[in-house]
């Protein structure tokens, strides 16, 4: 090493230095052995419906069989996922990486403009959607890759009675299903019939075949595909098993699952980490219904919980929290964005679990720095890095800083990216010549190897724990008539840490701020519009002309 690594002598007692990436050649192989040692434990619940890890293999082995033998996919094509959280997803999921392909995850809210990006960039050949969202792949469906829909109802594996009267009020009492119209649309449940019908797909996988592409806006501009591999994936849950491993009891774990899936964070954290250790994840389909997220919490027995500021804050002022049982719950994980001390004191006198600070990119699968599971209390710090993680902090000329000096925190391990997907250019400014990803996130470290995140190098606006870019939306708002011009930056926000800002100047006189706000419905999902909307007569500019945002920040 280049240069010390002081967290080491402060790492929890028993965690290891390093790990082994190849303890397992695929994240299949994990979850196959998950399945050998928990066959009859819970692994998945939704709305009171729960599967066991035997239904989890059955039912993604069916899925798996079904992509290869009945579509005829080859491995390696890709197959895109547009779904909150309910059992299709891990069924999905699963069944896509046995199937040797890979997974793109999609954000169900995306805007046609948002999803007609993603699956072209992908190249995805199939995609997996609820129907409340059916009508926006029905948009770009004509001009994109896929050759292959399937289609569920939320209430679809659920089941019986009470799955159909959930899709009835789904669509017809609460009107969250727009019409669509995708003619040849397989419905989940016709699929995995399909799949019984052909072996399972058993050709090998390889640790470095991509398991994941998980989109993100990475340091600039457009969103694009982390290349995750198999092997980045068992690394981080190789890392994360040796970190908070002590703590949990094997097939006993029931982990709150309120992000969604499709977030690196929840992915990795939940769907793999508390599969591996046999936990039950109690998925939750609509966290931002609180009243209905208190009433699942109040019935469920939990000991665990992973989240982002804003939803741990949501929570401590929902009404009827504070009367949940808290006497299971010793895990709490708090990543995605910066948590704020208010929330983490507040959350141990409330649940008397302190509340541990992580900190990820989607381009380290996502875990690289955790603080002590044993921490007495909140400590502003985003921990030590993991086993097998090097981290230092480096200036503008790529020199290591001085200890207690602020740099960018740059990143080394078996968990980091493969490379952006067909962006080699960006993969270079990225990941420097030796091999240190850079986060874009000014930081410092003190003596005893912990870190703080000071400030951000890069524009990134990050919204509730999702990255916002701030030329993706002045490219969109610079294309609504009566705009000049456009600059996006963050502002503060106590609810979600940052929210948008967009400083215009007008071409039309009479364009109002909610005018702005309503075409940015039309194009951006919600964490990316315009919070706030700003006119002036100009914006300032470098003497080549470009915006200065650091100025209006």
């Amino acid at each position: 090493m280049s240069h010390e690594r002081p967290w080491l002598a402060n790492y929890p007692a028993g965690v290891p230095a390093e790990i082994d990436a190849d303890a397992y050649p695929s994240i299949v192989a994990v979850l196959e052995d998950a399945i050998a040692r928990f066959r009859d434990r819970p692994a998945f619940s939704s709305f009171g419906k729960v599967i066991t890890y035997a239904e989890l293999d059955r039912l993604s082995a069916r899925f798996a069989a079904y992509l290869r033998g009945e579509l005829g996919l080859a491995r390696g094509d890709r197959v895109a996922i547009m779904m909150p959280n309910c059992l299709q997803y891990p069924i999905s999921t699963f069944g896509i990486l046995r199937a040797g392909l890979t997974v793109v995850n999609v954000n169900p809210l995306y805007t046609a403009r948002e999803l007609d990006h993603q699956l072209r960039d992908s190249g995805a050949k199939a995609i997996v959607v609820v129907d409340n969202f059916g009508h926006t792949v029905e948009e770009v469906f004509e001009k994109s890759p896929l050759e292959h829909v399937v289609s569920t109802g939320l209430g679809d594996m659920v089941g019986g009675a009470k799955g159909a009267i959930m899709n009835f009020v789904v669509k017809h009492v609460k009107k969250m299903v727009p019409p669509y119209s995708l003619p040849g649309a397989v419905r989940f449940r016709d699929a995995l019939a399909a799949g019984a019908r052909h072996p399972a797909p058993s050709d090998p996988i390889d640790s470095g075949d991509i398991a994941f592409l998980q989109y993100t806006g990475g340091t600039t501009g457009v969103a694009k595909g982390a290349m995750l591999t198999h092997r980045n994936l068992v690394a981080n849950m190789e890392q994360a098993a040796a970190w908070v491993g002590g703590n949990l009891r094997p097939g006993e774990e029931v982990i709150i699952t309120a992000l969604p899936l499709y977030h690196i964070f929840s992915l990795t954290a939940n769907g793999l980490v508390f599969t591996k250790f046999g936990g039950l994840n109690h998925l939750i389909t609509n966290p931002r219904d609180m009243p209905g997220f208190v009433k699942e919490l109040k019935k469920t027995r939990f000991t665990a919980i992973t989240g982002v500021n804003t939803l741990f804050n949501g929570l401590l002022h929902a009404e009827g929290f504070d009367q949940v049982d808290f006497s299971s719950l010793r895990l709490t994980l708090g990543g995605g964005m910066a948590v704020q001390r208010a929330v983490a004191e507040r959350w141990k006198q409330v649940t008397g679990c302190t509340l541990v600070e992580a900190y990820g990119l989607t381009e380290t699968s996502p875990a690289a720095c955790i603080n002590p599971m044993d921490l007495p209390a909140y400590n502003g710090s985003i921990g030590l890095p993991i086993p097998s993680t090097d981290a230092c902090l480096k200036d503008d000329e790529g020199r290591i800083v001085a200890m207690g000096e602020v740099g960018e925190l740059c990143l080394k391990g078996p968990q980091v990216m493969k490379g952006y997907w067909n962006r080699p250019d960006e993969t270079a400014a990225t990941i420097d010549a030796d091999g240190w990803l850079h986060t874009g996130d000014m930081a410092r470290m003190d003596e005893r190897g912990f870190f703080y995140i000071v400030d951000r190098k890069k524009d990134m606006i990050l919204v509730s724990g999702f990255n916002v870019y701030p030329n993706e939306v002045e490219d969109v708002l610079a294309g609504m008539p009566g705009v000049l011009e456009v600059a996006v930056v963050g502002a503060p926000d106590e609810h979600s840490g940052e929210v948008v800002k967009a400083v215009i100047v007008r071409k039309d006189p009479a364009l109002t701020a909610e005018a702005v706000k309503a075409y940015a419905r039309e194009y951006l999902t919600g964490y990316k519009r315009p919070h706030i909307v700003e006119f002036r007569t100009e914006l300032p500019k470098t003497n080549v002309g470009k915006i200065l945002r650091r100025e209006l920040r």
